[in-house]
């Protein structure tokens, strides 16, 4: 489970930094910068991909309510633009700079510190199971990039993106297949490229 051994090291303000939604064929990447209060952290915060999406709920609430949130996206067109990880790094450096208060040191999920960010940071591999800061991080953009999918996919039914946030399931790809190309696809990813 995560804790807080890396914040305590450090021993100034941090915000624990995360995004979601590299691998999928449509919609924005979405990251988030989280600065927990230690003294009134959520009980419970983990991995997002290891919470049930009712848990994953109720924490986000929790978060929300006691810590400095920020979140950002990069969207289609810069993803397309720029590549995934620049477009990634864009995002978290978005959410970075929408907290109320700067942080001292950032922890970054990952293997790599985005190149724009002023900050003193380290990167933590596998960071949102072993950071509570960046646990927090990954549930808020989840929760966030999440609801954009399935308001997404009221305004285009037929490719499942209620359920499969734009990832390239199965029915997602006889979507693209039957009903074509949607201006939230990612043109740049081979399997939307290679049907244009």
């Amino acid at each position: 489970m995560p804790d807080f051994e890396l914040e305590n090291a450090l021993g100034c303000r941090v915000a624990g930094v995360d995004e979601v939604g590299r691998g999928p064929l449509a919609g924005p990447v979405t990251a988030a910068a989280v600065v927990l209060d230690m003294a009134r952290c959520p009980v419970g915060l983990d991995d997002s991909k290891k919470l049930s999406a009712r848990t994953r709920a109720v924490l986000w609430e929790e978060i929300i309510a006691c810590a400095d949130v920020s979140v950002a996206h990069a969207s289609v067109a810069e993803i397309d633009d720029l590549n995934i990880l620049r477009a990634s790094h864009l995002a978290m450096e978005r959410a970075v700079a929408g907290l109320r208060a700067p942080p001292e040191h950032l922890l970054i999920d990952g293997n790599m510190i985005p190149r724009g960010l002023a900050l003193p940071a380290t990167s933590v591999i596998k960071g949102d199971g072993r950071s509570l800061s960046i646990a927090a991080a990954s549930i808020v953009a989840k929760i966030c990039r999440d609801r954009i999918m399935v308001d997404l996919a009221q305004q285009h039914p037929g490719y499942g993106w209620e359920t499969n946030m734009g990832y390239g399931s199965k029915s997602h790809m006889a979507a693209l297949q039957n009903l074509g190309v949607t201006p939230h696809h990612r043109r740049s990813f081979k399997p939307v490229h290679n049907m244009l």
